[in-house]
């Protein structure tokens, strides 16, 4: 399905036609802008001051895909204070008091108008990938931003790759995507957040806009991107998903009792660090998937769960994911179309791009999707749903027999904050939630919980994932938890080898069986068991504090809207210690 342009969603009034959508149309509207294609873009952003060109190819197949010259070479996009997202610098107009909405509006207004006294460029891209679920979006910034629009063409789809398709689709309710970029924008006024220079992420949602000022680092574009598309999603009764999402077939497998499995779908959902990409890409889990199996990877990152036809649609043809466990040398270079924030080394005469972190937090690139092995545009809905967590006082793995339990979880998923963002020291060490593992979300928590809700009752299993670390004797005392041990978990439960107990201690949660888990983890329940933890009373004392305050962010959250559903999911987030 396709969006709308501006003109067809509004054309039965026009006066409703919203004051950020008519800045960023009349701004579109302007031929003095010249559209580029991912080539031409890739040309500018040669010349661009932060743009550094190294000597690693990009991959062939991509770069094709991209129009861009044989042999065409990586760049290397780096920025100084700031390498990851601002979070604190977003602004959503539709909920700011009218005197909020004058002053931004207004300002808005004088940062386009600054903005059009360079030469700027603009792009179209078709976010999404499959016909029933795709939307057309336009980016525009200057020429010394053409590196953020080829790495947004990169990402996303050139329209022309996809236009055919795209022009055969039925209209979807939803209108076009714009994106509007300006690194150079500064404005001292205290109302706007300033960490390292001043920041702003303008967002209109229910007008599909979203103005990126003073931000350069890649990310901004493509999550404000996402952001748009996962809500529009949202619009037409789909669940939004950050997160991964993989199908595997088993009817191959010479082992019978695999082969009886047939295919399951598992979806990830977790903040950078927490194994998402790690769970959903790893080829063999770590080598416990038996011989003969299939595997296809939707994606790592960025999906859509259609409950009504019963299937997964993916946004993106590439991973933008961090190279720190990436050496020199290692194969996932091969996959590379364009990094950011990364060292450059000379070897042998040849300058490349170093991963793991040497020259700064959070080194970027943006990698095929080849990297995944066999993927789909599309897939079956999820059997599994993984939450990834990072709390102390949570087991490696829970299971969910309560649907509602499974939903409150996800809903006040705890983690820890991570240099993907930019965040102070003191955030860094905080425990956060972060709904659904979707800092992105710019529409009422309910919605999710509704959505995800749908979903659970239509057959998934819920599920948590601790890569944190374990109770040992204290909080800062703990088991590991290898990243080993939670693949092995994964294809335990995906070959149904787990047998489950009551967790006596939460209600509508279960535990693996020790008989069960022993047999594929030796040692499991003596590290992992929570009734045989060091200082027992200290430990449900914590858990239970856990448990308290994922229900107070709740009843603190607009489920207020919803008091039904809120008092559902507070019920179930009780510990009986």
């Amino acid at each position: 399905m396709a969006s709308q342009s501006t003109y067809e969603y509004y054309r039965a009034d026009l006066t409703k036609l919203p004051p950020l959508r008519a800045v960023a149309e009349t701004l579109l509207c302007d031929p003095r802008i010249r559209e580029v294609t991912a080539a031409e873009a890739y040309e500018l952003a040669l010349a661009q001051w932060d743009v550094q060109v190294t000597d690693l190819p990009i991959y062939p197949k991509a770069a094709k895909r991209l129009g861009l010259p044989k042999g065409a070479k990586v760049i290397n996009n780096c920025q100084g204070k700031i390498v990851g997202r601002t979070a604190m610098a977003r602004r959503f107009y539709t909920r700011l008091p009218d005197p909020e909405k004058r002053k931004v509006l207004a300002d808005l207004r004088e940062a386009v108008s600054d903005l059009q006294r360079r030469p700027l460029i603009k792009a179209q891209a078709i976010v999404g990938l499959d016909p029933e679920l795709m939307i057309k979006a336009t980016i525009i910034g200057g020429t010394d931003d053409a590196v953020n629009i080829f790495n947004w063409l990169a990402n996303f789809t050139p329209y022309a790759e996809l236009r055919k398709v795209y022009e055969k689709s039925p209209k979807l309710p939803i209108q076009d995507i714009i994106v509007i970029g300006d690194n150079l924008w500064r404005n001292e006024d205290p109302y706007y957040h300033n960490q390292g220079f001043p920041q702003l992420a303008l967002v209109d949602e229910d007008a599909n806009v979203i103005y990126n000022f003073g931000m350069r680092y890649f990310g901004e574009r493509k999550k404000g991107t996402l952001t748009l598309a996962w809500t529009s999603g949202i619009r037409v009764g789909m669940a939004a998903c950050h997160g991964g999402v993989k199908e595997l077939d088993f009817s191959g497998c010479a082992d019978q009792a695999a082969k009886a499995v047939g295919k399951r779908s598992v979806a990830f959902f977790g903040l950078s660090g927490t194994g998402k990409s790690s769970h959903t890409n790893s080829h063999d889990n770590g080598g416990t998937l038996p011989a003969g199996f299939k595997k296809v990877v939707l994606h790592d990152d960025a999906f859509q769960i259609d409950v009504a036809k019963k299937v997964c649609r993916v946004w993106e043809p590439t991973l933008f994911d961090k190279t720190d466990s990436r050496p020199l040398g290692h194969p996932d270079w091969k996959y590379m179309i364009a990094v950011q924030n990364h060292g450059v080394i000379s070897v042998d005469g040849k300058n490349l791009p170093l991963g793991q972190d040497l020259r700064n937090p959070n080194g970027r690139a943006l990698i095929d999707r080849d990297l995944l092995g066999e993927w789909v545009n599309r897939c079956s809905f999820p059997n599994l749903i993984c939450w990834l967590m990072k709390d102390t006082a949570l087991p490696p793995v829970i299971r969910f027999k309560d649907p509602i339990l499974a939903v409150a979880m996800g809903a006040s998923l705890m983690t820890r904050r991570n240099q993907a963002e930019n965040v102070s020291e003191e955030e860094l060490k905080k425990l956060v939630f972060i709904p659904f593992a979707n800092p992105f979300r710019v529409y009422e928590l309910w919605k999710d919980v509704e959505a995800f809700l749908n979903v659970f009752e239509h057959g998934a299993m819920g599920y948590s994932f601790n890569s944190v670390g374990f109770w040992r004797s204290a909080d800062d005392d703990l088991h590991k938890i290898p990243l080993q041990t939670s693949l092995t978990l994964q294809s335990s439960i995906v070959l149904d080898k787990l047998e489950w107990e009551d967790w006596s201690l939460l209600p509508g949660a279960q535990l693996p069986a020790r008989k069960s888990v022993e047999k594929v983890l030796p040692g499991y329940t003596l590290a992992y068991d929570p009734d045989k933890v060091e200082n027992l009373e200290e430990y449900k004392a914590v858990l239970k504090d856990r448990f308290d305050q994922r229900r107070i962010f709740l009843q603190g959250s607009d489920l207020h809207d919803k008091p039904d559903l809120l008092a559902d999911l507070v019920r179930v987030l009780r510990i009986k210690a």
